[in-house]
């Protein structure tokens, strides 16, 4: 079996999802390489070594560059906050090193731009980090759409709902900071259904949208890991520089029109990512927080049985499902990333282009963007 020498820069919520990732595509995945948990990298010795030894990592860095020139590195996971991945991508793309990085590819458009066209010129494999696409439900929602099972389609309406920062006095975290995250829910969820709505309905003609900062002062943090976080004692505050909900709606270029949601202030919803698609034949939902379920609406059925029908996304033959358990015992979060690194791994291998690539980041960075400059002149933005 191939071996791939994994160089992880980041070691906390991404990094764990990663790390974790690695090893069950060695365990469950035997068509694709074996990932190998060679290095991680992070600032804080102390943490990353402790990191290292907690994800089963052979090695540790406090310093990306050294990591990147390692000869014993195949590719470059870049699971760090958003304003690191440009820098850390272009000097693993110059040292022909594959590229995984998490979503958003870049700050903005003109980032994820210089982030592709480093990748492609060095031909180098190179993913971006939209793990739901991974999800064997919605798998199954793109090949009923590509099977025509929905007919034209109409509608796509999208929202992500989260509710951890309703707290006025939830720490200022990162990604509260534009300096580090580029945008907030806007391109921290939105991405996600951005990203699944080009992938199963297709690419946008325009945008226009608004987007609300509700809480603009929050406590200073003094830890933080993932979605949790402690104020620093001092008792002071700095000022929240993102949104903390986005809504934009879009034209689609085949036609359907599109609605999305994005916001942090859903009181009760933990991570409700969700979304309906409307055609003339039929219709889909699906939620993540039931992520092995479908709902399939048929128009043409006879109407006394019409209704919308639960499909469980647990058989052997649908996709990834068959490396996994019996059917009806279902899978969660970490399988998503499972799925993708598997992905990335046998693209490396079998030297072909990895989906998604830098090119649906950069488009996602594309629309990003749009919705923002939309929001400041208060009108509809063509994407180019």
């Amino acid at each position: 079996m191939k071996q791939l020498n994994a160089g992880l820069i980041g070691y906390k919520f991404m990094g764990k999802t990663h790390s974790n990732a690695y090893r069950q595509v060695n365990h469950f995945f035997s068509d694709s390489a074996k990932i190998n948990l060679t290095a991680i990298c992070g600032r804080n010795k102390s943490a990353v070594k402790k990191s290292m030894d907690t994800f089963g990592f052979s090695s540790f860095e406090t310093n990306y560059k050294e990591l990147i020139k390692r000869d014993d590195i195949d590719f470059i996971d870049i699971a760090t906050p958003s304003n690191a991945h440009l820098e850390i991508a272009l000097m693993a793309a110059d040292y022909k090193k594959h590229i995984f990085c998490e979503k958003p590819l870049g700050m903005n458009r003109r980032e994820g731009k210089q982030m592709l066209d480093a990748a492609i010129k060095n031909k180098i494999v190179h993913q971006v980090g939209f793990n739901y696409r991974f999800a064997p439900a919605i798998r199954l929602a793109k090949k009923m759409i590509d099977d025509g099972k929905l007919g034209t389609i109409y509608h796509f309406r999208g929202l992500y709902l989260q509710d951890w920062i309703v707290d006025p006095n939830f720490p200022l975290v990162w990604r509260l900071d534009k300096n580090i995250c580029g945008s907030g829910a806007n391109g921290d969820i939105n991405a996600h259904i951005i990203d699944l709505a080009r992938y199963l309905v297709g690419e946008f003609h325009d945008v226009m949208g608004m987007t609300k900062t509700f809480i603009k002062e929050r406590p200073i943090v003094e830890e933080m890991t993932g979605l949790t976080a402690t104020s620093n004692s001092s008792g002071k505050k700095g000022k929240v520089t993102v949104d903390d909900a986005s809504i934009f709606m879009t034209h689609f270029k085949n036609g359907a029109l599109g609605t999305f949601e994005a916001t942090r202030f859903a009181t009760g919803n933990k991570n409700n990512m969700s979304f309906e698609i409307n055609g003339s034949l039929g219709s889909i939902r699906f939620a993540f927080e039931r992520m092995n379920e479908l709902e399939y609406f048929n128009n043409e059925e006879d109407k006394q049985l019409q209704g919308f029908r639960t499909i469980s996304v647990t058989e052997g033959s649908h996709d990834f499902i068959h490396a996994w358990w019996p059917p009806g015992h279902v899978i969660g979060y970490e399988h998503t990333f499972t799925h993708e690194f598997s992905e990335f791994a046998q693209s490396i291998i079998n030297k072909k282009p990895a989906i998604p690539d830098f090119y649906d980041g950069y488009m996602c960075n594309v629309i990003l963007d749009s919705v923002e400059q939309s929001v400041s002149e208060r009108t509809w933005i063509t994407i180019e």
